[in-house]
């Protein structure tokens, strides 16, 4: 389903006309094209679905100071160009993980991370100076260049194999068998919030080339082995599964 284009009223002052009869106010559009005067309007239940990731890491941002609170912390965060245009409140996937801004000093951002975060995650493992990838969630109309992230982490992966290929490298990382049918040759995967294609997956492990550009500016390209990272499965996997699974519930006799 595609954001309905809408508007209300007269073409004067700040609305404008979106399409044939319908007005809406460019102050509340979520979109506002000055060239075109065109509102983009998103139904709230659609908006949900819009604060996804891409899953192509747009900085390296450094963990500056990180300040236990428990049962969680507060990490502030060099973001970098990451940093341009976010405001209160705007959500940042971090190492694949969502967090919402909560302070913001020019190009430092900071986020506050809780105890569930901290234990599932590999973000409890960060410590000043250590680097991680950061990507701005989809604007309405962006481009997708990756695949779809939701930047809820489903589990931690360890680096089991590393092999160098000049200037590629292939690494394999090994993940919980309950993650493992979600898991698909030439299917997506994100890897510390990078969408990567899957190379092969086996039972409790798969693999991934990375290319050059990736090596050099993502954090996968410093990854030694017994390193953790974050993965998050293809959303459309995760639904897949689930039908199957309803189905052979609803029909334990079935054939087919």
């Amino acid at each position: 389903m595609t954001p309905r284009l809408s508007s209300r009223a007269s073409p004067t002052g700040p609305r404008a006309l979106t399409r044939p009869g319908i007005w809406e106010d460019k102050r509340t559009a979520d979109r506002w094209d000055k060239g075109s005067h065109t509102a983009v309007v998103v139904p709230t239940h659609l908006k949900a679905l819009i604060l996804m990731f891409t899953g192509l890491v747009e900085t390296q941002g450094e963990i500056i100071r990180r300040i236990d609170q428990p049962p969680g912390c507060r990490l502030r965060i060099a973001a970098g160009i990451t940093a341009e245009g976010v405001k209160m409140g705007d959500s940042i996937c971090i190492n694949g993980c969502c967090l919402t801004v909560i302070e913001i000093n020019g190009e430092q951002l900071d986020f506050e991370a809780g105890e569930e975060t901290l234990s599932r995650t590999n973000l409890g493992d960060l410590r000043e100076g250590s680097k991680v990838n950061m990507e701005r969630s989809l604007a309405v109309g962006d481009r997708l260049g990756g695949h779809y992230v939701t930047g809820h982490v489903d589990s931690l992966g360890i680096l089991i194999d590393r092999r160098e290929d000049p200037p590629w490298a292939h690494l394999r990382f090994q993940l919980p068998v309950e993650f493992a049918s979600q898991v698909a040759s030439k299917g997506s995967i994100a890897i510390d919030g990078v969408s990567l294609t899957v190379v092969d997956a086996e039972e409790d492990s798969f693999t991934v080339a990375l290319i050059p550009h990736t090596l050099e500016v993502t954090t996968l390209g410093e990854k030694n082995l017994g390193d953790t990272v974050n993965l998050e499965t293809d959303v459309l996997a995760k639904y897949v599964q689930r039908s199957l699974g309803m189905k052979a519930t609803e029909d334990p006799g079935s054939d087919h």
